[in-house]
């Protein structure tokens, strides 16, 4: 009886340990995207990637985070029961693909064009016609597609600039923060010039709707105290700091 009551003791225990190492560790994606994610050795760092990281420290869920090209993280979060994907554009086309989590920044949708081009655009409209530089899988191509505008994927959305200044595109639609120093931080400044910001949008980790909605909820709530004990605007500020110190590196 003594050794029956053990073996019962041990399969349960063994059971128990099997179904907690069972328990899948989030799988999330990102892309290149500084200062937002970005790579620092193989490390992932960089603003909505230190959020992320803190709403899983507080949250208590194990994770890892991997760096891909857009289109392939994207579809990681769609495919994978535990995978999720930042930063990205929550669109009534995206609502119910994911769980959402966030905002974890805010963005502009904005044309760019060369500076002796002397663009004065007052609408979306006014680019009509002309070749429009995109992001493969980016939810600004999506958007401008539908809209039947001429559209030029890129596999990396920092080719574009390249192809503008080359007279391959005649616009970059582009995702920037406000206040962003990427025209500045590489160059560009005297060269390329905005035309027209045409959305303002919100960004966040979306996760496949198979991750649990109890573990959402818990990670919304870590977000939101996030943003109430002053973490987020803490992780902003280290990275406009970074931003502007780039910025004027010669």
């Amino acid at each position: 009886m003594r050794t029956f009551h053990f073996l019962i003791v041990f399969l349960l225990a063994a059971s128990l340990g099997h179904a907690h190492a069972a328990a899948p560790a989030l799988y999330i994606a990102t892309e290149s995207s500084p200062p937002a994610s970005m790579l620092d050795g193989r490390s992932v760092i960089g603003s909505s990637t230190e959020k992320v990281r803190e709403i899983m420290a507080r949250s208590g869920l194990t994770y890892c985070i991997d760096l891909l090209p857009w289109k392939r993280a994207y579809t990681s979060a769609l495919r994978r029961d535990n995978g999720c994907v930042y930063s990205t554009t929550r669109t009534p086309e995206r609502e119910n693909l994911f769980r959402w989590i966030g905002p974890l920044a805010e963005a502009e949708w904005v044309l760019l064009a060369r500076a002796d081009r002397g663009y004065q655009f007052k609408t979306l409209d006014d680019a009509r016609g002309l070749r429009i530089g995109t992001y493969n899988g980016d939810a600004r191509e999506e958007y401008l597609r539908a809209r039947g505008f001429s559209v030029d994927s890129a596999n990396n959305d920092l080719i574009n600039p390249h192809k503008l200044l080359l007279n391959r595109i005649d616009l970059w639609a582009a995702s920037l923060r406000r206040g962003s120093y990427v025209l500045e931080q590489n160059g560009w400044s005297s060269s390329i010039v905005p035309v027209l910001t045409f959305r303002e949008v919100q960004v966040y980790l979306a996760c496949n709707k198979r991750v649990p909605e109890a573990t959402a909820i818990r990670m919304q709530g870590v977000l939101d105290t996030m943003e109430r004990d002053g973490t987020s605007r803490r992780i902003e500020r280290k990275y406009e700091a970074w931003e502007k110190q780039k910025a004027k590196a010669p």
